[in-house]
């Protein structure tokens, strides 16, 4: 099964550690000063930037209404999934949060920066890392939205992640003293993640701290248990079981999607996507004859929307079927610019230029991953712009929110370190 996103350039085939030919270059570990060492150029930065800087924030008089951002933010969206979304970000503060990455933009972009860039997630929201399957059948824990992608300053990203482990604590349950701790924890496993992948290769910075090895370096041994139970189902969360609980079978043998008020609907009658033959040219090489050997001769679509509380874009869920049975087919998701790109010029850097927006998203996602999906590509239904994917990959997350007091500051550790590790992929060199 896939899903079709509407939705910037990546740096390797899917499944591959070497950086993909095609491919804009990416900049960082790609070239270096000619003169000068990295290091020095770095500390000289802190007196244009002390770090004692980043501890203050005053509020911009103009700041945008927080209900006045959402409704703007939902125009040209589909209406039908605007209470969804709203109702969802309504729950907690943790929940806001993670729904609103362009209105924190605007109170990120008016804080100090160092001019350093990387390919940056956008949305680094504590709920936005998670488990899904690599092309052998193991699973990786690694960033997994990439809507917001853009090239920008690091910090907003480390400063959003360490924000919402601070709500995350709150709602479970832990002081402020604890919440304050899990945000510098998440600080300071960036810092040495990122020291430790200065010292090495490109190649060998590119698949540094497998995930064998991710709890021991960041230090989050109280998250292992919690880290198997979320395994365990996340194994058994596959396309496969998806479409098996979610068709039925139609009166010609084929399947369809059973409609689910409010969330997901099909389309009137059932019609082969239109995507498939422009993503493929889109998707990594050496798994393209295996998307021409799918047994799917009849497909069905189904409108959708992710269980984020970002929830709203337009989600296109294919189904194909055959005489062996049925399996989910791409499924892809339709979205906007990043609501990063109009807060890019305060903090110095340049607007991207305008493009297709599930080429930016994938690109991105590929720059900042260690391994992506295998079916990852882009294409354009209707006229709109769309990220291709594998639906459900044994996909499974830890609820930050959910963890228990003392786990916080571990969950901070753990996702700092990945962060640090994605935006090594991509930095700027000094």
């Amino acid at each position: 099964m896939t899903e079709v996103v509407a939705q910037v350039p990546g740096t390797r085939e899917t499944g591959g550690a070497a950086p993909a030919r095609g491919l804009p270059r990416v900049p960082g570990f790609a070239g270096r000063p000619a003169e000068g060492s990295p290091k020095d150029e770095g500390k000289a930065l802190r007196v244009s930037v002390p770090r004692a800087a980043h501890a203050a924030f005053d509020p911009d008089a103009s700041r945008p209404d927080a209900v006045t951002a959402v409704e703007e933010s939902s125009r040209g969206r589909l209406p039908e999934l605007t209470p969804l979304r709203v109702g969802r970000m309504a729950a907690t503060p943790f929940a806001f949060l993670r729904g609103s990455a362009g209105l924190m933009a605007y109170d990120l972009a008016r804080t100090p920066v160092t001019r350093i860039g990387a390919q940056i997630c956008g949305d680094a929201h504590a709920a936005n890392f998670g488990l899904y399957g690599d092309a052998r059948g193991g699973l990786v824990i690694d960033l997994n939205d990439f809507d917001e992608t853009v090239h920008g300053p690091w910090e907003w990203d480390l400063k959003r992640l360490a924000t919402s482990l601070v709500l995350a604590g709150r709602e479970a349950g832990a002081d402020e003293d604890t919440c304050r701790s899990a945000a510098r924890d998440t600080a300071g496993a960036y810092r040495r993640t990122m020291r430790l992948l200065s010292k090495l290769s490109a190649q060998d910075a590119w698949n540094a701290i497998a995930d064998e090895e991710l709890v021991s370096h960041s230090d989050a041994h109280d998250l292992l248990g919690t880290l198997e139970r979320v395994s365990e189902k996340a194994r058994a969360n596959t396309s496969g079981r998806f479409a098996a609980r979610s068709t039925e079978r139609t009166e010609d043998g084929g399947r369809r999607f059973v409609d689910a008020p409010r969330c997901c609907a099909g389309y009137p009658t059932p019609r082969p996507p239109r995507w498939p033959p422009r993503w493929r040219s889109t998707s990594a090489r050496s798994r393209r004859t295996a998307t021409r050997c799918w047994p799917g001769t009849r497909c069905t679509t189904w409108r959708s929307a992710s269980s984020a509380p970002a929830a709203w874009a337009p989600a296109r869920t294919s189904c194909c079927s055959s005489t062996t049975g049925a399996s989910p087919g791409p499924p892809g998701e339709g979205g906007p610019p990043s609501a990063l790109v109009p807060y890019l010029p305060a903090a110095g850097f340049d607007v991207p230029e305008a493009g297709h927006e599930g080429r930016r998203v994938v690109h991105g996602q590929k720059r900042m991953q260690v391994i992506s999906d295998n079916l990852l590509g882009w294409t354009t239904v209707d006229g709109h712009p769309f990220q291709v994917r594998q639906f459900r990959n044994r996909k499974g997350s830890v609820d930050p929110a959910a963890l228990a007091a003392d786990q916080v500051d571990d969950y901070g550790r753990m996702t700092g370190a990945l962060l640090a590790r994605a935006h090594a992929h991509s930095a700027d060199p000094v």
